[in-house]
């Protein structure tokens, strides 16, 4: 069952993070972030009413589990829009999409999950290719990889979402799969607390930016879920791998949609990822 939701994540983030990618190019980040966030609490709400009994288990510590989630996962967010703008996206796309690493580190540490070594020569195998087909190594030797703006940025994110993913496990345990990533979405006005510091405006979609700003809420939204519903039912450092490989999907669509070549190292990546994926789904069985 893990594993099944696992793979609806990884499907549906690869696919929902292209058409945000097509929105934000046509609509300022944060205001894409926030519409997509408040779309996601309008629609989240009409489900919640079903979901009331699992709120039983609400206590002090994991509302501000919660709270410490919904912080990290949103400054992730604008720390990595941040760093695409300030400096390379190639090196801010690579470093972002190792957050999995940080989750496995931090779910063996502080949940006390355990993995063989099976599953763990699995998961480098899908570091490596997450890195190679999202890295540029060119761009990495020419801008000497630290002097780029970007990097401190793209480690934040890392790190920030690396947390969020990792912990929003204790409040998954304690009131399902639902409202842990509903209340991120009720902290919405928090993303005005960053558009102030960055002087930013809330710019009012156009006709054209709506309909990839709604399919990208709804599957991105349903990534998370279904990421959510798999670390109720299995490991967290398995889960977040196979979920967080979604670069992987990416980048062949946005060869389609964006008509970006992809070069022979991005297919390494792509095949070295996808054998990852499939050997650690064989030996979590």
């Amino acid at each position: 069952m893990a594993l099944t939701f696992a793979f609806v994540s990884f499907f549906a983030w690869g696919i929902g993070i292209l058409f945000e990618a097509i929105a934000a190019r046509k609509l300022e980040s944060y205001s894409a972030l926030f519409w997509g966030f408040l779309l996601s609490l309008a629609a989240a709400s009409i489900y919640a009413p079903f979901v009331l009994p699992d709120l039983k288990n609400l206590t002090l510590f994991v509302a501000l589990t919660n709270i410490f989630v919904a912080f990290f996962f949103i400054a992730g967010i604008v720390t990595y829009y941040e760093g695409l703008k300030k400096g390379n996206p190639t090196i801010v796309a690579a470093i972002s999409s190792s957050f999995p690493a940080v989750i496995v580190v931090l779910s063996i540490v502080f949940l006390g999950e355990k993995i063989n070594f099976y599953q763990l020569f699995s998961i480098a195998v899908i570091f490596v290719g997450l890195f190679l087909s999202s890295a540029n190594l060119k761009e990495l030797y020419r801008n000497k990889f630290f002097k780029d703006r970007g990097v401190v940025l793209a480690i934040l994110t890392m790190i920030s979402w690396g947390i969020a993913l990792t912990f929003i496990k204790i409040p998954v345990e304690q009131i399902g799969w639902f409202w842990p990533t509903y209340f991120v979405f009720a902290l919405t006005p928090i993303i005005f607390l960053f558009m102030r510091v960055s002087k930013k405006k809330l710019v009012w979609p156009s006709k054209q930016i709506w309909p990839p700003l709604i399919i990208s809420a709804i599957l991105v939204r349903v990534a998370e879920y279904a990421y959510n519903f798999a670390i109720s039912k299995g490991l967290v450092a398995v889960v977040a791998p196979i979920a967080g490989a979604n670069p992987v999907l990416f980048v062949p669509l946005a060869f389609f949609v964006f008509k970006e070549p992809i070069t022979r190292q991005q297919l390494l990546g792509i095949a070295l990822t996808l054998t990852g994926i499939v050997a650690l789904s064989f030996f979590s069985v």
